[in-house]
């Protein structure tokens, strides 16, 4: 008894293995399914109004991030799987979606995909002409332009504005090193006697005036 029942558990354990490996069978596709579904799409993207191909037109599988453009003539070409939404984009044009239908018998498909404009309304602009031909003028003739480099450069170096950046302007390296040597000049030449009194004369006044609109006795910080 206790063989019989041995054998009736072992039986009915092959028959639910076998239904459970038939399942397993039927809900996983083969290659040759999957092989199948592959479609190649090719075509060409043009304008409704015209016919004109558009070259660089987007072509993107929804969902799947990945897409190709057309070439100089509109043309493309992309693998896809039944059933899949295909979106064609382009600039100035509105945006259409294509479906691959699912009971295809062959591998290829093509299609012939038109494109609207996409027609974008911008704010009026009104355009108005002055009111006469006097004020035009008017205006023509007392509008400021500003100096270019040219003029600035030009009206440097003018003679009156080279003196009063002469006795403005502050002495240079060359300048200075040679009012030092002068200087020194002057003390060898009297060297060993008593140097004549500046005190009456109108350069060395002239000098000094000079010296202190400069603020050259100013105290430096």
């Amino acid at each position: 008894m206790n063989r019989i029942l041995r054998y009736t558990f072992l039986l009915l354990c092959c028959f639910f293995a076998s239904g459970i490996f038939a399942q397993n069978n039927t809900n996983t596709p083969t290659a040759s399914n999957s092989q199948d579904s592959v479609i190649q799409l090719y075509g060409v993207v043009m304008s409704a109004d015209s016919l004109r191909a558009l070259p660089g037109a987007s072509i993107t599988i929804v969902g799947k991030g990945r897409g190709t453009l057309t070439n100089e003539y509109g043309v493309f070409s992309i693998v896809v799987m039944k059933g899949d939404e295909i979106q064609f984009s382009y600039i100035g044009f509105k945006d259409k979606l294509a479906i691959i239908p699912s009971n295809l018998t062959e591998n290829q498909y093509s299609v012939v995909q038109l494109m609207v404009n996409d027609t974008a309304y911008l704010p009026a602009t009104i355009i108005k002409a002055r009111p006469s031909r006097e004020q035009f003028e008017r205006d023509f003739v007392n509008t400021p332009v500003p100096n270019d480099k040219y003029e600035i450069a030009r009206q440097n170096t003018e003679m009156a504005k080279l003196r009063v950046m002469m006795s403005s302007l502050p002495k240079d390296g060359q300048e200075a090193v040679s009012q030092q040597f002068r200087t020194q000049a002057q003390k060898a030449y009297y060297a060993g006697q008593t140097p004549p009194m500046q005190v009456l004369n109108p350069a060395a006044w002239a000098e000094f005036i000079k010296a202190w609109k400069r603020g050259d006795f100013k105290k430096k910080k």
